[in-house]
């Protein structure tokens, strides 16, 4: 039996399973605490020994994602908000990025101040399709390489003025990757290889950077952020079940929406998107979640109109002992319910907000009517009773006042077994395993 080792190291717990690479199932899996706060490399050894021992196996190669420390804080710096702003913001999350700050125009004082304030790990810088508009990139390079910029780069903007602003960059020490432009032309969106540049700096200089290991075996051991290797997951679901998919993932601070639509004819036509079609898209919704972020899905559901008020009450003083307490573990059936309550909720929202296109940036939105698999990820899916976590999808799924595009005949399953990540770290060099594990685990 040929087996790998995958595992995700997270911000609060490191999963890690053992992945039989001929029959595509796991044969042994185990989580450990995340030890932040003393080094990684402690709670990841701890998970991959249980899992390795559950499985009885020795020395085995590992294949390791995480979003430890805070994952990958990205700033997207563009030309104009509604073009070249909005396409690296898109771009910035599909390579699994947070994207905490968004700027259009030419850098300033101010705007270099609120561009340090966001404390990004990376800036993607943007600007002008190819051929067209160069001076605002311009500028843009030039005022960070006099203000002594030291955080890394990507140079993803009009092709025709890259290799003088890389030079420029570079030149005054600013860490600099440069890639192809993300919008080469108006209603084209191509995030390949900025998706691609950006993981290269994310393992070259992030990870090391987080000083989350006093060693070097952690940043040579890690292969993605975690969200680019869900994403890198979903995308080889989608090719396995051929057709429009969507995942939502609920976590403690955030749930994030993944979905895979099959182009169509909106790609061409008076009402195309002037930023052009992500087709395999992802959103971040940093105010849902079941734990530090509770309190934010009540008043979030509440505006949405999902709540009573006698029901947001008491649903709001429960979030709040949850966002006080994150290591907050449910200790019966009511809590378990109210548990599985915050959790339809910020899953509902989270689609509906994907859907419309606010989170996105898509006027007309993302139609989701053909969807056919609808998985549910996260720890409180996984760890809830089956009933329990598909009865969070079915709340999705019967949603019909959210005023989006509502998949009409989705199939609702959890990834109960937390093999997206595995499928997405083992696609590259694995395709055949990565597809296997999916088919195995999600009826793919």
């Amino acid at each position: 039996m040929s087996v790998v080792v995958c595992a995700d190291v997270g911000s609060t717990y490191t999963k890690a399973a053992v992945v039989d690479l001929d029959g595509g199932r796991l044969v042994g899996a185990a989580s450990a605490p995340t030890t932040v706060g003393s080094d990684v490399l402690h709670g990841l050894d701890a998970a991959v020994g249980a899992a390795r021992a559950a499985a009885g196996v020795g020395d085995v190669p590992w294949y390791v994602c995480s979003s430890a420390g805070g994952g990958l804080r990205l700033a997207v710096v563009g030309y104009e908000p509604l073009v070249t702003a909005q396409a690296g913001r898109r771009v910035g999350l599909s390579a699994g990025a947070n994207v905490v700050h968004v700027a259009a125009g030419r850098l300033g004082a101010a705007e270099l101040t609120a561009l340090r304030a966001a404390r990004p790990d990376v800036v993607l810088l943007v600007g002008g399709t190819d051929g067209g508009d160069a001076d605002t990139l311009t500028h843009n390079a030039t005022r960070l390489a006099r203000a002594r910029w030291r955080v890394p780069v990507v140079l993803a903007g009009n092709v025709d003025a890259r290799d003088g602003l890389y030079a420029v960059l570079a030149g005054a020490g600013v860490p600099v990757t440069a890639a192809d432009n993300v919008l080469p032309r108006i209603g084209v969106l191509a995030p390949g290889p900025a998706r691609a540049a950006i993981r290269e700096v994310f393992l070259r200089h992030v990870i090391g950077g987080k000083k989350l290991s006093r060693g070097v075996r952690f940043a040579r051991l890690v292969r993605a952020a975690t969200p680019d290797a869900v994403l890198t997951g979903v995308e080889v679901l989608a090719d396995t079940v051929g057709g429009d998919l969507a995942v939502v993932d609920v976590g403690g601070a955030t749930t994030d929406v993944y979905s895979v639509l099959t182009p169509d004819e909106r790609e061409s036509g008076p009402g195309r998107e002037v930023t052009g079609t992500l087709w395999r898209a992802r959103t971040v919704e940093g105010d849902l979640g079941v734990r530090w972020s509770a309190p934010g899905v009540v008043r979030a559901a509440a505006e949405e109109r999902l709540l009573a008020a006698g029901e947001r009450d008491a649903l709001a003083v429960a979030a709040a002992a949850r966002a006080a307490d994150p290591g907050f573990l449910p200790g019966g059936d009511a809590e378990r319910a109210v548990d599985g309550r915050i959790a339809a909720l910020a899953a509902t929202v989270a689609l509906r907000r994907h859907a419309r296109g606010a989170a996105t940036g898509e006027r007309a939105g993302r139609d989701l009517r053909e969807v056919r698999l609808l998985v549910g990820s996260g720890g409180v899916l996984r760890h809830a009773e089956p009933a329990s976590a598909v009865g969070v999808l079915d709340a999705v799924l019967t949603d019909h006042a959210g005023g989006w595009a509502l998949p009409r005949a989705a199939r609702p399953v959890v990834d109960v077994d937390y093999v997206l990540a595995a499928a997405g770290l083992l696609a590259g060099e694995h395709p055949v395993a990565a597809a296997a594990v999916l088919r195995c685990h999600l009826g793919g």
